[in-house]
């Protein structure tokens, strides 16, 4: 397989005409993409670049081209490492971990700014006609995005991958390099800090 990563890395559509059908598994992808199958490449970014991309966006805090970066050079990574990934993790776990890490080194390099307020808006209420309740909306945004911004960066992890992507323990642990144990304890202090938080939104 080539070093280089195919040039349909923005999300491309799949080559329908190939064996097993459009909707090959995951496995299947990957053993196609192995052997420099890029229209297989193609289709394993259509199927799991959104997610990658949702997950860094919420991470490097809404930098829109800090998580396109992320995200692209995750899939770099990953198809020139194609032949180290075992299986023993499922391919969106892996690839989570990849885009993690970038977003990671991202996050070094640049200084944190607000968070998304769509992330928000996952865990609040929504906004009714009444003027008074659409400012007490918009202040209980504020508050929550504030939290959500001062989480330390693994807790702050855990909680997305947890409430918003809906990975199970395991996973988050195979996709932060961390025992369960400690996603566990990430999950409970951030839970907590933000419950202490927003106490006074109860």
């Amino acid at each position: 397989m080539t070093t280089s990563p195919p040039s349909t890395v923005a999300l491309p559509g799949a080559d329908d005409d190939a064996d097993d059908g459009p909707e090959r598994s995951d496995t299947a992808l990957v053993r196609a993409a192995r052997l420099g199958d890029e229209a297989a490449f193609a289709q394993i970014v259509e199927r799991h670049g959104p997610a990658m991309y949702r997950y860094a966006l919420r991470l490097v805090n809404a930098d829109a081209t800090d998580a396109a970066e992320a995200v692209q050079e995750a899939f770099v990574s990953a198809w020139r490492g194609l032949d180290g990934f075992e299986g023993r993790s499922s391919l969106r776990t892996w690839l989570i971990r990849l885009v993690h890490r970038r977003a990671a080194d991202l996050r070094r390099k640049r200084r944190p700014i607000p968070v998304d307020d769509d992330l928000l808006s996952v865990v609040s209420r929504p906004a009714s006609d009444n003027p008074l309740q659409s400012a007490l909306d918009a202040e209980l945004l504020e508050a929550l995005q504030q939290a959500l911004d001062e989480l330390p960066w693994h807790q702050r992890a855990a909680w997305l991958l947890r409430e918003v992507e809906g990975m199970s323990y395991d996973e988050i642990a195979e996709a932060l390099s961390l025992p369960v144990g400690s996603v566990r304890g990430h999950l409970h202090r951030g839970r907590r800090t933000l419950a202490e938080r927003m106490a006074r939104w109860r």
